[in-house]
């Protein structure tokens, strides 16, 4: 029977860490919160368990923090810890331009070029698709390297700014900016300039991550002032 039950658990476990990482990224969950695991077990009807293996999983991510004995909490946006990562991202990623370039034989870059090589008219607008197909573009460029340790741990730092690097969608005006420069990055690379291909990769990231700075700040503005107005509206 712990046999059988064990994979549902664990499917479980999963399942909620998914839905309470979506309410923190899209702010229904706010910095600061504070909330119990019982209150979450009721909230989606199941067993405390599942619950506390999801919570423990998104605090050694880095999204929340325990206190025993009261529950746990949102962790505060650190935006000093962010500016580590998206340095930590520049370098893994300029490192991969200068080995697609210097290759010994041509890199194929063909799937990429079918996704960003594209006429205005073919581009999407739709924020959640494009970050999905940005993050498999940067993703793309470390699995051309064919260096798995590098992929791997471009990855581990893609999860860990997930949270705020897709709000850089929500705006039309940087989703034409990524694809124009995403587009010019492919042909750099194919042409194998590396110098201009890393200078122009370096403002690419910087200017997402001042985007998604400003971004996240307005949100979670707004998001607190909702809060505090939905609060004033309750009965004592």
């Amino acid at each position: 029977m712990g046999n059988t039950s064990r994979p549902k658990e664990n499917a479980l476990a999963s399942r909620i860490y998914q839905q309470l990482k979506d309410e923190i990224f899209s702010f229904q969950l706010l910095p600061g919160d504070r909330f119990t695991e019982t209150l979450i077990a009721e909230r989606y009807g199941v067993s405390r368990t599942p619950v506390r293996h999801a919570l423990y999983r998104l605090e050694r991510e880095g999204f929340v923090q325990v206190y025993f004995r009261s529950g746990w909490s949102v962790r505060s946006f650190d935006f000093d810890r962010f500016d580590q990562l998206y340095d930590l991202r520049t370098v893994l990623e300029l490192a991969a331009v200068q080995r697609i370039c210097e290759a010994p034989e041509t890199v194929d870059l063909s799937a990429l070029a079918d996704i960003w090589l594209v006429d205005r008219t073919a581009r999407l607008v739709d924020g959640q698709r494009v970050a999905a197909l940005d993050e498999a573009f940067h993703q793309g460029l470390m699995q051309a390297t064919g260096n798995r340790e590098m992929a791997a741990v471009h990855q581990e730092v893609t999860e860990k700014i997930r949270v705020i690097r897709r709000l850089d969608f929500t705006n039309p005006a940087r989703i034409q900016a990524t694809y124009d420069e995403h587009a010019q990055l492919l042909r750099l690379l194919i042409q194998r300039k590396t110098a201009q291909a890393g200078i122009l990769l370096r403002s690419h990231i910087e200017a997402s991550k001042a985007e998604v700075r400003k971004i996240t700040l307005h949100h979670l503005h707004a998001a607190r002032q909702e809060s505090l107005a939905q609060a004033a509206l309750r009965p004592d």
